[in-house]
């Protein structure tokens, strides 16, 4: 009983994470799966995605209330999604795939700072137009694929690769991610559920899991509305460069004194990061209020 306490805490701050910033449910709570209840990668996964269906559908029907989602770009790449989740969860079912982590995750790190830098110096999205199939149909693909064989990574893969598009606001990017991560979810779940069939899933912990997801669903959908654009950014960018210097440490096996320090070093980072653009922002809205006050005044 108290293990299923602590996982649907765990769900709960996963999904306020996911639901906030398009990202970190199935990869938390895959790790803390494999960890404590000593689940094989390929059960905690498709546990894991059961458990996300029911909270993708809290997840999306909060974004949708709030206005946070882009239904085109939901339609264009859900479908690749689910195709890549399927092929994924068979796979993963048959043979791991470790040894690409790595290298997904220095494409994330570098995309990471790519999307720091871009909020920090203040570059704004353009906001014109939407992505297109030529983008969306093979990042869904990739980051469904990925998802189902790393027991998530459709918000790390897909959610930074929209920021840095630039063409949609990060609340929308958020909220079309997570709206078209339940069929993604739904088909990892079915070749999970046809490759191991049902005895190779943990339904308590898929249900602990759901609950924590579905009673933070609608606050962390709250927060994406009204969070600023600059601070969701850094917020974005801060957790991938976190979770993704954290798999490339242990691949090149780095103790975990060096590691403690990057990880304190990054999050001092995001900090400062933070505090930057707050600071900015309110600078310039110090002066657009002056540049009014003297037009109102002339």
């Amino acid at each position: 009983m108290r293990k299923l306490i602590v996982v649907a805490i765990v769900g709960l701050l996963a999904q306020l994470v996911d639901g906030a910033l398009g990202m970190g449910y199935g990869v938390t709570s895959s790790t803390l799966l494999v960890a404590i209840a000593s689940l094989t990668p390929a059960a905690a996964s498709a546990s894991v995605h059961l458990s996300e269906m029911g909270t993708n559908i809290a997840s999306g029907i909060s974004h949708w209330r709030l206005k946070n989602v882009d239904w085109r770009v939901v339609a264009r790449i859900a479908i690749p999604g689910a195709i890549g989740s399927f092929l994924g969860a068979t796979v993963l079912s048959k043979l791991s795939t470790e040894a690409a982590e790595p290298v997904m995750c220095g494409i994330l790190l570098a995309l990471g700072i790519y999307i720091f830098i871009r909020f920090l110096i203040g570059i704004k999205p353009r906001l014109k137009g939407n992505p297109g199939l030529k983008l969306l149909a093979p990042l869904g693909l990739f980051a469904g694929f990925v998802d189902a064989t790393g027991g998530g990574g459709w918000g790390p893969v897909a959610t930074p690769t929209l920021l840095t598009d630039g063409r949609m606001a990060p609340r929308k990017v958020i909220g079309s991610i997570d709206t078209a991560e339940f069929v993604v979810s739904a088909a990892a779940s079915l070749g999970f559920i046809l490759a191991l069939g049902s005895q190779g899933i943990h339904w308590g912990l898929a249900v602990a899991l759901l609950i924590g997801g579905v009673i933070a669903a609608p606050i962390a959908a709250y927060l994406v509305r009204i969070a600023p654009a600059h601070l969701l950014g850094i917020a974005v960018a801060g957790i991938i460069l976190l979770t993704n210097s954290r798999t490339l440490l242990k691949a090149v096996d780095v103790p975990a004194g060096p590691r403690w320090a990057v990880y304190i070093a990054l999050f001092l980072i995001t900090l400062a990061g933070l505090a930057f653009v707050i600071i900015r922002r309110r600078r310039e809205g110090a002066t657009e209020a002056a540049t009014e006050q003297e037009s109102v005044s002339a």
